[in-house]
């Protein structure tokens, strides 16, 4: 499908996400292109209902506008107190034009209404270990599912993957994108903006799912 010395195509015109692909992909010599540097790819309505459907959706639309190997990503963020939102509409939580400081303060707004107490058990273990610690106001994990689909057979390449963790009460952090300020990994004492790349590629959602994918590609 795509090779050593080769150019991939990746649906997206998330900067953040372009570049976690970039860094991910030059190992096995294979250059990255996102959706800035073509023309003639309209926005893709993402209506799927799983992260699979979307991701499969953005990846043949393009391929077959395009005639080549496309990589697509659906990922987003799924909280427990929230009974699992905003799941495939965190990109747009707080509506179609939402940049991320909105779809933050939305999360933070809901989540703050709905959930008490869970903020101070979590404090009570930490401070009970002499481990200084955040308030957290629920568990929640980030899920990717990548797809990359070949328009020549079509033929396509699944991968998944997911982190546990929980969302903070106030953001942390100036790195990453999303939803990331807010999202805190007990294992490491930091949220997830607080990591370097190389750091959060070794442990995220996206750094898994594109890990499996590199597997399935070198068989």
């Amino acid at each position: 499908m795509i090779s050593e010395g080769s150019t991939l195509l990746v649906a997206t015109r998330n900067r953040g996400k372009a570049k976690e692909f970039r860094e991910a992909f030059q190992q096995i010599g294979i250059t990255v292109k996102d959706l800035y540097e073509v023309e003639g790819i309209p926005d893709i309505e993402e209506t799927g209902e799983t992260f699979a459907d979307n991701a499969y959706l953005k990846a043949k639309t393009v391929a077959d506008i395009l005639g080549l190997p496309v990589l697509a990503d659906d990922s987003g963020l799924c909280v427990d107190a929230l009974d699992g939102a905003p799941g495939v509409y965190s990109a747009r939580y707080a509506g179609e034009e939402a940049n991320d400081e909105a779809n933050n303060a939305k999360l933070l707004q809901e989540l703050k209404s709905r959930v008490e107490g869970y903020a101070q058990s979590e404090q009570d273990v930490s401070e009970q270990d002499s481990v200084p610690a955040p308030e957290l106001l629920s568990s929640a994990r980030f899920v990717c599912t990548l797809v990359l689909y070949d328009p020549q057979d079509g033929s396509k390449l699944v991968a998944e993957g997911t982190v546990e963790g929980h969302i903070l009460r106030e953001a942390r952090g100036s790195d990453g994108f999303g939803y990331d300020p807010l999202f805190w990994l007990p294992a490491l004492n930091r949220s997830m903006a607080e990591l370097s790349l190389e750091e959060k590629n070794a442990i995220s959602h996206r750094g898994q799912a594109l890990r499996r994918l590199l597997e399935l590609i070198e068989r």
